[in-house]
């Protein structure tokens, strides 16, 4: 049974998308570091400290990107692992399905969560 790269198949496209979200994520993984931990007092910050960090509408789209482009980054590469596994065409999209579906649950939730801080805060 051929691989998905060896057959064309649409694995081998996407590692230039796993290596962009990772330069992204790491970028965005920074700056919620240094928000978090470095500009924080005493080094972390409480639940109130956070409800009043999370009201500001940056702050707010920033860890929504963050979350947006983990959450990516993972289901690419967890894409990639049952990819090397040699699937069918057919199977290969039902995985793509499945991770799509469980990508956007996550970041729904994510967000849903997110917005629920923000509201009672």
């Amino acid at each position: 049974m051929q691989n998905a790269v060896e057959r064309g198949g649409s694995r081998g496209g996407t590692w230039p998308l796993q290596a962009i979200s990772g330069i992204v994520l790491l970028f965005l993984l920074g700056l919620h570091v240094i928000a978090q931990h470095f500009v924080a007092a005493e080094g972390m910050r409480n639940f109130q400290d956070v409800l009043s960090y999370i009201r500001n509408p940056l702050i707010l789209v920033l860890e929504v990107v963050f979350l947006v482009v983990v959450t990516y980054h993972a289901m690419l590469g967890v894409r990639g692992v049952v990819a090397d596994l040699g699937l069918t065409r057919q199977q290969e999209n039902t995985v793509n399905v499945v991770l799509t579906l469980v990508g956007v649950v996550l970041v729904a939730w994510g967000v849903y969560l997110a917005w629920f801080l923000v509201a009672r805060a």
